[in-house]
């Protein structure tokens, strides 16, 4: 098993008690930034906002089991070589981590994050912004005009917008809130995804035996698995099949007029059309 050196992470994840400097985890910077994109915001944080972060676990973060006391000697090395070379050795072990740890992972956990990103549009779409974030997380509650997060930080603030992220790893909810003394960037809601949210995009159900006779295994497969919208490389990743066997199955469906299809950001997605959902529903 592969071993990564993370000397600056593995210290600072030492700080058992869940604050993490907050430019680790950058706001996204659209609806579906890239790694590298995230990686490069971490790569080009301001060095005074790094090691002003830094001096803010060391002298009183709120439940920090390093508050009041010295940094460990890696992160004390690394902030007398400046707040910009911290940001670089961040990325690169961030990189590091990432690859090792969540790169072969990554379009089935994609393809989870998606589907929860359009169910949310969708609640938010029919439902308004009240109900999107009732169906969060039992943690998370909307009420009187005020959203209620279960946490161990004690945090009440007036903002008129908030970023919520969907994750796979967190096993709460948290808030990360700009502790910068101009306050430019809104909260950041992060929350689980469901397990059965996950279980259904990356696993999903097989087909039934009479619609596998009449399209073929693999198309009646690929028919099954779009409970969700998905990207011709999430349903190759999800079903072991080259991207190009995927995408002239896709085909043959779009053209009988069983999914529909549309571009969101980079990707074009497929979907069930209301005759595919018919036929995938059928026994």
């Amino acid at each position: 098993m592969r071993r990564a050196r993370l000397p600056l992470l593995s210290e600072l994840a030492l700080d058992g008690a869940g604050y993490v400097p907050d430019f680790l985890s950058p706001h996204p910077c659209g609806p579906s930034p890239t790694v590298e994109e995230e990686l490069e915001q971490v790569r080009c944080t301001p060095p005074e906002r790094v090691l002003g972060e830094l001096e803010a676990l060391r002298d009183g973060r709120p439940q920090s089991s390093l508050a009041g006391s010295e940094l460990p000697e890696g992160v004390r090395r690394a902030m007398a070589r400046g707040g910009a070379h911290v940001a670089r050795q961040a990325a690169d072990e961030v990189r590091r981590y990432w690859e090792l740890a969540f790169a072969p992972h990554w379009e089935a956990a994609k393809a989870a994050l998606d589907a929860e990103v359009d169910r949310c549009a969708g609640v938010l779409a029919r439902h308004g912004a009240a109900r999107l974030f009732n169906s969060l997380h039992p943690g998370i509650r909307w009420a009187d005009g005020t959203l209620h997060v279960e946490s161990r930080f004690r945090i009440a603030r007036s903002v008129p917008l908030v970023v919520v992220v969907p994750s796979l790893v967190t096993p709460r909810p948290a808030v990360a809130v700009d502790a910068t003394r101009n306050k430019v960037r809104p909260p950041m809601l992060i929350y689980p995804v469901g397990d059965k949210a996950i279980a259904n995009t990356i696993a999903p159900a097989a087909p039934p035996a009479e619609m596998a006779q009449l399209l073929g295994p693999t198309r009646a497969g690929l028919l099954t698995a779009l409970t969700q919208p998905a990207s011709t490389a999430q349903l190759a990743a999800r079903h072991f099949l080259s991207p190009a066997t995927v995408s002239y199955h896709l085909g043959v469906l779009h053209r009988a007029g069983l999914v529909a299809r549309a571009r969101s950001g980079r990707s074009v997605l497929y979907r069930r059309t209301p005759e595919g959902s018919r036929l995938a529903r059928s026994r």
